[in-house]
């Protein structure tokens, strides 16, 4: 792949605006939102601190079960990079009140027809 094609301004914005989308929808609980942003396939991969979902049906039975309080959190360390017009990694670490632990995240985000959805995703806490 050719490097013009990294982190170009559009897709690069296309990209965060989604992100920062899912990232509002967690701390708010808002499954449908969630739900809207994972690609829904039994090839869709979650690992979880403490789960491993593999399929859209797992990811959302782990959603609909899991509390909707204490959610909020503080991201740092975030990157975001796109390559080409069809595919981005977003990294990101995270910590919460309350906790002296450290939070990471990495998504795999791909262009579908309907938009930019997450196809694989890992949550773990540092240790």
């Amino acid at each position: 792949m050719k490097t013009d094609n990294i982190d170009r301004p559009a897709i690069l914005a296309e990209m965060n605006a989604a992100f920062y989308r899912y990232e509002q929808a967690l701390i708010s609980n808002d499954t449908d939102v969630l739900d809207e942003l994972f690609w829904h396939d039994p090839r869709t991969v979650r690992f979880g601190a403490g789960e491993n979902l593999y399929g859209i049906d797992a990811i959302r039975a782990f959603r609909a079960s899991r509390p909707a309080q204490g959610l909020d959190r503080n991201l740092i360390n975030t990157t975001i990079t796109t390559f080409g017009d069809d595919m981005a990694v977003a990294s990101t670490e995270f910590t919460r009140a309350g906790t002296d632990k450290i939070g990471r995240q990495q998504q795999t985000w791909v262009k579908m027809p309907s938009g930019w959805k997450i196809v694989a995703a890992h949550v773990s806490l540092m240790v």
